[in-house]
């Protein structure tokens, strides 16, 4: 009996004793902490000066983390150096444990939101399944970077957004948005919006031809967006009708009964957009005799039709991007501010992406006006519509001609139709137009030939110069071979690189005498 109490007694203790040791002994779960940064400029031109910037800021001052992941893809020169400098940054500093890493990421670009997006998931990810506390850098890197590190960040629990600044304070970030919330509820009352009021447009696309399938995807994508008021970006080659279709999105939406006002930016002089575009208060400066609206003011309550947007200088682009943002111009030499309600439509022929990475035009404004983007077709992609569209033009040119004494009434033959269909039109619908005019003026006949339509296409570089009218050619069959080569690119140009078009358009019987020809003028590729 005393054996079996002891026994008892023993298992007891033994395990209580276990309980203890796993209760109080063991150590608890530690917590580890990561910092994650895009890498900058400053940190690397800081570094060259022994001087601290963002990222080192946090490492040295801000809370002891166990590592510090760095995401670069440019400057790999100087990574090495930078790294070496940290650690020993960090050993001076009692916190040499810190383990430091730089990855090399691709992107695009640094204001590629896509590939950004991409690797900042794919490193969150990472650094979330192996820390407890992730701590998120938005000083360092590009605009886009911070949008998408927030975003990101913001839906894991784990994240943490620090930023530094100049003077080298340490501020924990707290962003007091719930974006699926805020989301949820834009949603829902955009929608109680388009029940409530939605717009009658019936007709207000009509005056736009589209029987070809690439400008019926264009006004469905219109219409979609009137019924909407957010920005809008037309994007498409000089000619192509943007302002009509901005006129059209504006007469189908909510603002239609309130002021539609256009202006070319490019036409603007340099020394007074401010005021045009902002107003400005008497005796601003010389010729400012009155106080003046600018076109804000004149569209409050309607649509801003901005044509050739690009060509803003980049001073005038922060205004801009302020009265967009905040609803909110200044005039010129006043100092209170006015609250307008101006839904902004944009447009341009120039490559806005291409300005944002030359900084000649400024990422924010860029993202802000790109949120309905459109792009127009080229005449040359609609070859459907222009039949129709000439039909129009004509009754127009006929009306406008009735009071020309020696005019007549014109009609165009299926011959010049025939011809405008396949001519490729660099100046597209506005070419078109002043192609009919000229014809409709300088012919004697009452029915447009092709000779007519031909003669009147004054198409940029096709113009001869007296110099070139009487030019020799000297070698012969050089010359030749140029003049075919260029046929050869015009049509294949025309048919979109579908051969047998092009073969066909050039009067050949195959397409493979055109195979052959590309070879031997080395354009198959």
């Amino acid at each position: 009996m005393m054996v079996i109490i002891g026994s008892s007694v023993i298992l007891h203790y033994i395990k209580n004793l276990i309980i203890f040791i796993i209760l109080f002994k063991l150590p608890k779960e530690y917590k580890m902490k990561v910092l994650l940064s895009w890498l900058g400029r400053t940190d690397l031109d800081q570094m060259k000066l022994d001087k601290p910037a963002s990222i080192a800021t946090l490492a040295l001052r801000g809370p002891m983390l166990d590592s510090i992941v760095i995401l670069a893809s440019t400057w790999d020169d100087e990574w090495f150096d930078y790294k070496d400098w940290l650690k020993r940054k960090l050993a001076c500093a009692g916190r040499s444990k810190t383990s430091v890493e730089i990855k090399r990421v691709r992107l695009t670009s640094p204001i590629d939101y896509l590939s950004i997006t991409k690797v900042m998931q794919k490193q969150l990810s990472g650094a979330s399944s192996d820390a407890t506390q992730v701590y998120i850098n938005l000083t360092s890197g590009t605009p886009a970077m911070t949008v998408v590190s927030v975003l990101l960040g913001k839906g894991n629990a784990k994240c943490q957004f620090v930023q530094t600044s100049p003077q080298g304070e340490i501020n924990n970030v707290d962003i007091p948005v719930d974006f699926a919330s805020e989301y949820a509820k834009s949603s829902s009352t955009a929608i109680s919006q388009l029940v409530s009021k939605h717009p009658k447009n019936e007709g207000a696309f009509s005056s736009i031809t589209a029987k070809s399938a690439v400008m019926q995807e264009t006004v469905k994508k219109a219409q979609r967006l009137a019924y909407s008021d957010l920005p809008a970006l037309l994007l498409g080659e000089s000619g192509t009708g943007k302002e009509v279709l901005a006129k059209s999105i504006h007469q189908a939406s909510l603002r239609q009964q309130k002021p539609f006002k256009a202006v070319n930016c490019g036409a603007l002089p340099e020394n007074l957009v401010d005021s045009i575009l902002f107003g400005h208060r008497k005796g601003a400066f010389t010729g400012a005799v009155r106080d003046h609206e600018g076109l804000f003011e004149q569209a409050n309550g309607g649509t801003l039709f901005l044509d050739e947007v690009g060509e803003l200088p980049l001073v005038v682009q922060v205004k801009l991007l302020r009265a967009l943002q905040q609803q909110e111009i200044t005039r010129v030499g006043d100092t209170a501010t006015r609250t307008v309600d101006v839904r902004i439509i944009a447009a341009t022929h120039r490559d806005l992406f291409r300005m944002v990475s030359d900084e000649t035009f400024r990422e924010d404004l860029f993202y802000r006006l790109a949120v309905g983007v459109i792009t127009l077709p080229p005449l040359r992609q609609r070859p459907e519509d222009i039949p129709d569209i000439i039909t129009t033009f004509m009754a127009d040119i006929n009306q406008q001609m009735e009071t020309h004494p020696l005019f007549e009434s014109k009609n165009i033959s299926d011959a010049a139709i025939n011809f405008t269909i396949s001519h490729c039109w660099p100046g597209n619908i506005r070419e078109l137009w002043n192609t009919l005019n000229r014809a409709t003026l300088w012919s004697e006949n009452k029915v447009l030939s092709r000779t007519d339509i031909e003669a009147a296409t004054l198409s940029l570089g096709n113009i001869p110069s007296v110099e070139d009218k009487f030019r020799i050619p000297g070698d012969l069959q050089q010359y030749i071979d140029n003049i075919k080569k260029d046929a050869i690119i015009s049509a294949m140009d025309f048919a979109c690189g579908n051969k047998s078009k092009a073969a066909k358009s050039l009067g050949l019987k195959n397409h493979q005498t055109l195979n052959n020809w590309l070879k031997t003028y080395d354009l198959d590729a």
